[in-house]
């Protein structure tokens, strides 16, 4: 089974993620890191040279092609966005485990990070609703939710708890 995690930039899929493969002996990936790969180029070159929807196109496809794994996948903020992506993922047996954070700690994490082309280009209160619409898609698109304000291993246990 692959346990794909999602939720919004800065709510700690990465962190949560390698210490979640960890605990259940399976291989870690991480969907950005992924499409650098495949791309040989930076996520902001992708949106800057070809566009935010070509990005999420190679996004729905990696996120597609980790289906079936023995492995934990840290999806980007967008990725269980897509309605399509998160029912083929569902349809596999997958799970799809949202972690829920609030704003203002995302914003917290996310605030300088120029790595992330949806944070250079919104103010605050834009990535505030943009935080907003996306939540609502997460719990529809997500097979369980876990609250992750905790520590990262209260979060990893809470999983553990969610899938057994």
């Amino acid at each position: 089974m692959t346990i794909f995690l999602c939720g919004f930039m800065g709510c700690g899929k990465t962190t949560i993620g390698k210490l979640t493969a960890k605990k259940f002996g399976c291989a870690f990936f991480d969907t950005d890191e992924l499409i650098v790969e495949n791309q040989g180029m930076s996520i902001p070159e992708i949106f800057a040279q070809k566009g935010e929807p070509y990005f999420r196109q190679v996004e729905a496809d990696i996120v597609k092609s980790m289906c079936g794994k023995s492995a934990v996948i840290s999806c980007g903020g967008g990725a269980m966005i897509n309605s399509a992506t998160a029912e083929y993922v569902k349809s596999t047996g997958d799970k799809i485990i949202f972690l829920d954070v609030d704003f203002d700690t995302c914003y917290e994490r996310i605030s300088c990070d120029s790595n992330r082309p949806i944070v250079v280009n919104n103010t605050k209160e834009q990535l505030k609703a943009i935080f907003d619409e996306r939540h609502k898609i997460y719990l529809k698109n997500s097979t369980v939710q876990v609250n992750a304000c905790g520590s990262p291993v209260e979060t990893v246990e809470e999983i553990r708890r969610s899938l057994c």
